[in-house]
């Protein structure tokens, strides 16, 4: 009701709209806990990595312990191995999927009296997952973010292009080539991530030259398709005033980099962290990528779960208390740096060459554009009994849809609610097959895919 409401107002109280939710989510979210633990991360930057290394061990310990008192699910997994909260043991701990995360979700989930932030998730793996945060834990993990981009002089407030899976926009903004809402407190304008088509990107790029926000932040792809369209067309974007671009949720490349950088004029700073509420990877001003063990345990690991250089990336999160998440295999793979390097940068975590994470990839819808990866995989939300799905494209016009079901029959208000969601993001114009089937069997490398797009070569 509140969505067709908002659908329904005119521009301005849409804007007055999201620039009031920011108002009360800022000020849950960015509370006491917060600003204490941007003060610590201010101080502890040029920490050594002896020093790292100590406090990732106590943090660890404590982390380990809340965790065996207040979920029942690793009271059962956890309670029988000696010294569980010694890092030096960790690998005698089981290894969790996400599968097994999401099927016991209810007894992972940390029992407490104490008010739980939640944040849905669609998942890049076409599963969905329903997250908890405390308070203090949600504060930790923005704190973070907002520290790294502080050291490129990020603070909330300044101008910010934002480019996430937010479904703002009315059929009234489409008609008018108006493409994005704006917080008018917080001097945010979120620009739609689902509307990346030619006939649409002009729009965007002579917005952003006019709006000239000095960051940028969100989906690497949608930015790199706006970078894309004004470099094709002869667009000059002003100089020295974008400062930094940060990336978020997929994948950035060297080729995306250099495009988006050339454009902007301006340099990207890429990391990685995830939705679940994986420990973060931040690129320092050297453009050298940095394990911040203040928030985790990286572990990289082989077929055999063994440790190895280049693997199969199983983290724990200390900022996950709520939704605890301990060896957990995430799904990404990433490549570690010779032990012996050191950054000049005056951060001594240990570096990463190179995040592989998933293959990028997208839907391309001839109503919008390019439905890039977060968004498929945010089609999710909101829906029950969906087990897992993978999108298949053979046509410009037509999707199929595999969707395996956890109730038979299917159930059809979440039919219609997955069906909107996908709508939402492609236009009325497609069709789309819906087809329940018993499995979806993963690739030869074993890995599952969500979108198998075979008419790229139609783009080109």
């Amino acid at each position: 009701m509140r969505d067709k409401i908002y659908k329904l107002l005119p521009n301005f109280f849409q804007n007055m709209l999201v620039s009031i939710f920011n108002i009360k989510a800022y000020k849950e979210r960015n509370g006491k806990a917060y600003w204490r633990f941007r003060e610590d991360l201010k101080k502890n930057r040029n920490l050594t990595l002896e020093e790292l290394k100590a406090y990732q061990k106590q943090r660890y310990k404590s982390f380990i312990e809340t965790v065996m008192q207040h979920s029942n699910y690793y009271k059962k997994t956890l309670s029988n191995i000696e010294n569980v909260s010694d890092i030096e043991n960790i690998r005698s701990l089981p290894i969790i999927t996400k599968e097994d995360l999401r099927s016991n979700m209810d007894e992972v989930v940390m029992k407490t009296s104490q008010k739980l932030l939640i944040l849905k998730t669609g998942g890049t793996t076409g599963k969905s997952l329903k997250v908890k945060y405390t308070i203090e834990n949600m504060g930790e993990r923005l704190a973070m973010l907002d520290d790294f981009r502080s050291r490129s002089d990020y603070e909330l407030g300044k101008r910010t292009a934002w480019f996430s899976g937010k479904s703002l926009l009315s059929d009234r903004d489409i008609k008018k080539n108006r493409f994005w809402k704006y917080d008018v407190f917080h001097k945010v304008r979120y620009y739609s991530t689902f509307h990346i088509k030619n006939d649409y990107l002009k729009f965007y790029v002579e917005d952003l030259m006019t709006f000239q926000p000095e960051y940028f932040v969100g989906f690497p792809s949608t930015i790199l398709e706006i970078a894309k369209y004004g470099m094709k067309h002869g667009y000059d974007y002003p100089e020295n005033t974008v400062k930094a671009i940060f990336p978020t949720a997929e994948t950035l490349t060297e080729d995306m980099r250099s495009t988006i950088e050339t454009f902007f004029k301006t340099k990207v700073y890429n990391q990685y962290a995830s939705s679940e509420g994986a420990p973060f990877i931040f690129e320092c001003k050297n453009r050298n990528l940095h394990l911040e063990l203040q928030s985790g345990v990286f572990e990289v690991l082989d077929e055999d779960n063994e440790p190895t250089r280049s693997g199969k990336l199983v983290i724990t999160a200390f900022a996950t208390e709520a939704t605890p998440l301990i060896r957990y295999d995430i799904g990404d793979s990433i490549t570690l740096d010779d032990p012996k390097n050191v950054c000049g940068c005056g951060n001594n975590n240990p570096m990463v060459l190179e995040i592989l994470g998933r293959i990028d990839d997208y839907i391309y819808s001839p109503e919008n554009g390019k439905i890039n990866l977060g968004n498929v995989s945010n089609t999710l939300k909101d829906t029950k009994g969906i087990r897992n799905f993978q999108v298949v494209q053979n046509a410009l016009d037509h999707l199929e849809i595999r969707i395996v079901s956890e109730t038979s029959p299917p159930n059809k208000k979440t039919e219609a609610i997955f069906l909107k969601n996908w709508k939402d993001r492609v236009g009325g114009k497609m069709k789309i097959d819906l087809i329940y089937v018993d499995e979806i069997p993963v690739e030869k490398s074993g890995k599952f895919r969500i979108v198998k797009n075979n008419i790229k070569h139609l783009l080109d």
